[in-house]
């Protein structure tokens, strides 16, 4: 299978074409060829390289690969080069097609800016059609092209369960260690698992899979749109890829992750690191804004394990939902909290209650600040009840609004609820 894809030249000012070129290039994707069309014009203005197709080709030779230039509007020659780079095998392909914008239409447009996206009206638009049949040979002509290969994806996706766990209550793991391990394991259970990292797999612990199973790990380096972009292409095929990186770097990705939701990719993200507990590594790394752009993304699942047993068990889930899946993982060490066996759901938290049973405050948490709230529910014995959020979107609503009813119950007593419950109560008063 040899794949093309067509650039115009403004759209080569983006970053992420050249950090395609670049991942193409290092892993030596032979059968794959980019088109730019070189009409001179972005969309307000000329593009920055306007019609001087040296500079473009120099610039893709530049990063490894074999370059052609061609009249954009002879169909004979653009053949007579595809041709030529269906016989390069085993090496990047570019091809410059030198276009002019509004060829044969008429004067008044070709070549001309301040025509984006407008259509031609009136007498404009019967001059140009007229030019256009003027150049058939003949009006009744029949093209038929050969019908490209059918890229359907036969195998269903498999269905992937917890393996057995053999941690210890009270034993101090970061969940990024239990992702790389629960990677592996369903990584063994089927070889649609594939996985991406930003040059920071000893971080995130994505390293395992990648020494595990090498042919199906793509080292994606600091580029992080292309990651997610080559993580979509690999959903399309049929694999569930995973991939990871510093939560603070997925701003960069989450470009390509809201056009992914577009098209319902398949993909799961996983974002280490997170929040102001990794204080060491210094605020450009820590991811703070990540949980709210994942759950604004449409369709998507947000999970925040809180220890090395709801970690794994959030990777199983994640390859099993067909979607985007990001999971939040945290780069010290927390305690377990849960057996082995413990059960998990998207949708669905934990409660942990005091020994009374009761409690005058609930606290909503996550990760880092769930085992915050933990100790203090053990400070204050039987004052607090906390709530191990665990699936971030879809939020457990029922329960987290039937604990806040407790609080509204007994006005006497002090309610100090987290905002969600705040509006989940007036959510439910509309009703």
């Amino acid at each position: 299978v040899h794949f093309f894809c067509i650039c115009g030249d403004g759209e080569m000012s983006e970053g992420s074409c050249w950090e395609a070129l670049l991942f193409a290039w290092k892993h030596r994707l032979g059968n794959v060829t980019l088109i730019v069309d070189l009409n001179k014009y972005g969309q307000s203005e000329e593009a920055p390289h306007g019609h001087k197709d040296g500079r473009m080709k120099d610039k893709l030779a530049a990063f490894g690969a074999k370059v052609f230039v061609v009249n954009g509007h002879d169909v004979g020659k653009i053949i007579a080069v595809l041709e030529k780079v269906r016989k390069t095998p085993g090496q990047l392909t570019a091809i410059v097609a030198k276009t002019m914008k509004g060829k044969y239409f008429t004067e008044k447009i070709e070549d001309k800016p301040g025509w984006h996206g407008k259509p031609l009206q009136g007498e404009d638009a019967k001059n140009a059609i007229e030019n256009i049949k003027r150049l058939m040979h003949a009006e009744d002509a029949k093209l038929e092209p050969v019908k490209p290969q059918k890229l359907t994806v036969k195998d269903p996706l498999p269905t992937f369960t917890v393996p057995e766990l053999s941690y210890k209550k009270g034993d101090k793991v970061a969940t990024r260690n239990a992702y790389g391990t629960a990677l592996v394991a369903i990584g063994k259970q089927s070889d649609k698992v594939v996985a991406l990292d930003g040059d920071t797999k000893n971080s995130t612990m994505a390293i395992g899979f990648a020494e595990a199973y090498k042919e199906r790990f793509a080292e994606a380096f600091i580029a992080e749109q292309n990651m997610v972009g080559a993580a979509i292409g690999m959903q399309a095929r049929g694999f569930i890829p995973f991939a990871s990186t510093f939560a603070a770097f997925h701003t960069r990705s989450f470009d390509f992750i809201r056009i992914g939701s577009i098209s319902m990719a398949n993909i799961k993200i996983v974002g280490s690191h997170a929040g102001i507990h990794i204080g060491q590594d210094g605020p450009s790394q820590m991811g703070l804004e990540d949980i709210a752009m994942m759950r604004c993304v449409p369709g998507s699942v947000v999970l925040y394990p809180s220890d090395a047993v709801s970690c794994e068990n959030a990777v199983v889930l994640a390859a099993n939902y067909k979607g985007i899946v990001y999971i939040r993982t945290t780069r010290g060490n927390t305690p377990v909290v849960y057996e082995n066996g413990e059960k998990f759901e998207i949708g669905k938290s934990k409660v942990h209650r005091p020994a009374s049973g009761k409690g005058s405050v609930t606290v909503v948490a996550g990760g880092v600040t769930f085992h915050e709230a933990m100790k203090a529910q053990e400070e204050l014995k039987d004052e607090v009840v906390v709530v191990d959020v665990f699936s971030v979107k879809p939020l457990d609503a029922e329960t987290i609004y039937s604990l806040s009813l407790i609080h509204i119950s007994e006005p006497t007593r002090p309610l100090y609820i987290s905002y969600a419950v705040f509006c989940l109560k007036k959510k439910k008063k509309k009703k």
